[in-house]
């Protein structure tokens, strides 16, 4: 088949690079988003989001017409949908999230009503298992003039596949092109499209799986991660407790052949590796009891350096004992989930500091170069500082996210709690 002509449901940090591929590759693509800032500003041919070389590769796809940005689907031959998928709010303390499947859902509705017979249709987006199908029935219900896989097998007029993004923050130009691919197709016709359609300008491999099983590959892949750095966070407040310093610890653990212990941090953060492992516990809650530990133990460490922090406060209140709480002048540095990003979704750091802001009396100073607004959740009681000010007026120096900026120095004065080991 061929593919004139490619629409990308959801903008953001993975639909757009896929949309600007698409597009630099020759295609024709239609950019959907309900963002309304989103749209207009990729229509000027600029970005919304930080992400190296794709400001380049947008500028030019706008200005050759090969991409456009809409508010609604328009009629293609290819969709691709790469909407978030957030957790329902927990109403009871220990319970287990259950996956928000509403955009895919909306998403699948509104491009129902521009599909015709032979389009491709792909879910992106990170999905608990069974999602794929799920949307081929939204799909079904709202054209009942189409055939679909689940009831027409290979013969269906519409080709519905699962390929989940493996890209990292800050590499996705390279990695979408690079990286190899898993396409879980609901039959072997609908993988053999997807391939192709990929195959535009991927020049990993695409390997062919069923839905589900493609829908549980990223889903394990986040998950194993998430239980590796849960053993390093583990181990940092166990060091914590002995008087150990658990960056040297590693390093020489590390020395041995077959250990490869990951670094330690704030908590885990971002849209995949904090959230997918809860895709696996929701289906099968008797079963994963190690990830849902690894996600317990992750999820606590932001309360873990919190706590740490207040006694730094106590500390040195009873130093100066002229001093009220008042007078403490916090520094946080960084607040993005990953070092040199701007993504700020499902950031430890991010509820660290509003936990701060609320709990401390004095003044709490953000430092995070990537942005130049705070969050709204912030924005009451955190103000947004530079690296000098910091350094220079903060008596407690709380680094969170190892940026390239605060590898460059580090703090002459202040008490340092250092949770990414770069000024240990």
């Amino acid at each position: 088949m061929s593919f004139e002509t490619v629409s990308v449901i959801g903008l953001g940090y993975i639909g757009l690079p896929t949309a600007a591929m698409f597009a630099a590759y020759g295609k024709n693509v239609i950019g959907v988003d309900v963002n309304q800032h989103a749209v207009d500003t990729i229509n000027r041919g600029e970005i919304h989001i930080v992400e190296p070389e794709l400001d380049a590769i947008v500028y030019k796809a706008v200005n050759d017409k090969r991409l456009k940005a809409v508010l609604e689907p328009e009629p293609a031959d290819a969709f691709l949908i790469a909407v978030p998928t957030p957790f329902l709010p927990v109403e009871n303390e220990g319970d287990i999230p259950q996956p928000d499947l509403r955009y895919i859902e909306m998403a699948a509705k509104a491009v129902a009503k521009v599909i015709k017979k032979g389009d491709l249709i792909i879910l992106e987006s990170t999905s608990p298992v069974g999602a794929t199908e799920q949307m081929a029935d939204w799909l079904a219900q709202a054209r009942t003039d189409l055939t679909f896989p689940q009831t027409h097998g290979e013969n269906s007029d519409i080709r519905i596949a699962h390929c989940p993004e493996r890209v990292l923050p800050g590499h996705v130009v390279r990695e979408l092109v690079e990286n190899d691919r898993v396409i879980g197709g609901m039959t072997t016709k609908c993988s053999e499209l997807a391939v192709e359609l990929y195959k535009i300008f991927v020049q990993g491999e695409c390997v062919i799986t069923n839905a589900r099983t493609a829908e549980m590959a990223k889903l394990t892949e986040n998950a194993s991660r998430d239980v590796s750095i849960a053993f390093a966070n583990e181990l940092s407040v166990i060091c914590d407790k002995l008087d150990i310093n658990v960056w040297e610890l590693i390093s020489l653990a590390n020395r041995h052949p077959r250990v490869n212990i990951l670094q330690p941090g704030p908590g885990v953060g971002g849209h995949c590796i904090a959230v997918d492992p809860w895709f696996i516990v929701s289906k099968t809650p008797e079963l994963a009891t190690l990830i849902k530990t690894a996600r317990n133990v992750n999820d606590n460490k932001p309360s873990w350096v919190i706590n740490k922090l207040k006694v730094a406060i106590s500390d040195h209140l009873q130093a100066n004992p002229l001093k009220t709480a008042k007078d403490v002048v916090i520094a946080c540095y960084g607040l993005s989930f990953k070092p040199d990003i701007d993504d700020l979704r499902e950031s430890p750091a991010i509820e660290i500091v509003k936990a701060i802001g609320i709990m401390h009396a004095g003044s709490v100073l953000a430092i995070e170069p990537n942005v130049s607004v705070l969050p709204s959740a912030l924005l009451s009681n955190v103000e947004l500082s530079t690296i000098q000010v910091a350094y220079d007026v903060a008596d407690i120096q709380l680094l969170l996210v190892d940026h390239r900026e605060f590898r460059i120095s580090s703090p002459t004065s202040g008490t340092i709690i250092d949770t990414k080991g770069i000024w240990s």
